[in-house]
């Protein structure tokens, strides 16, 4: 069986950070006994993420980039914003369990979305935070294989947002932003 649309796949890989200039940096592993699985085709993953699967089997291996702009875009100075201090408040006090420089916090827009931001500074009057995704700027190389192919179960369609494969779930890495080791997985 081949990875194409609706299929449910799990691989291992290494993803590495770093241009040609500088060193890779190893981010973030998916092993086989934590690996990322996921539902092919639906928009769970970058698109040439995917584009680089494609047509693989399982025990194939692979080894691509992605460059900054066709994975989380360039950094923009412009997404790192002095926020009121106030806001981040309860009772006039900061939570120093959740709220610390280099932590990353839910916060809420006008519009009702949910956006994470990493906590660059902390000061008298403001709290300022970075709502570029970690990786914006960054090439992506990973390094892996795969485990296993096979058609999506009905409880793996349940699994995804209630409609599993042909639904949407858009996420980040591997830290609370639904993925990297398995379950609704998504680096988008």
């Amino acid at each position: 069986m081949t990875i194409e649309e609706n299929k449910m796949v799990s691989v291992t890989y290494d993803l590495y950070v770093g241009g040609s200039e500088e060193e890779p940096e190893l981010m973030e592993q998916a092993t086989a006994q934590n690996p990322l699985t996921f539902c092919f085709g639906i928009g769970m993953m970058l698109a040439e993420f995917e584009q680089n699967l494609r047509g693989l089997k399982i025990n194939d291996t692979f080894d691509f980039s992605i460059d900054s702009k066709n994975a989380y875009g360039e950094y923009d100075d412009e997404n790192v914003v002095a926020l009121p201090r106030s806001i981040f408040e309860v009772d006039g006090e900061l939570d120093s369990n959740t709220i610390f420089e280099g932590n990353v916090v839910p916060l809420m827009d006008s519009d009702g979305t949910r956006l994470n931001a990493q906590i660059v500074e902390i000061g008298d009057a403001t709290v300022t935070v970075d709502f570029n995704h970690p990786l914006a700027g960054e090439t992506l190389h990973f390094k892996g294989s795969v485990l296993e192919v096979r058609e999506a179960t009905e409880e793996d369609l349940a699994a995804f947002q209630g409609g599993g494969c042909g639904s949407d779930c858009s996420c980040g890495s591997d830290d609370d932003s639904c993925n990297s080791g398995g379950g609704c997985s998504c680096h988008s």
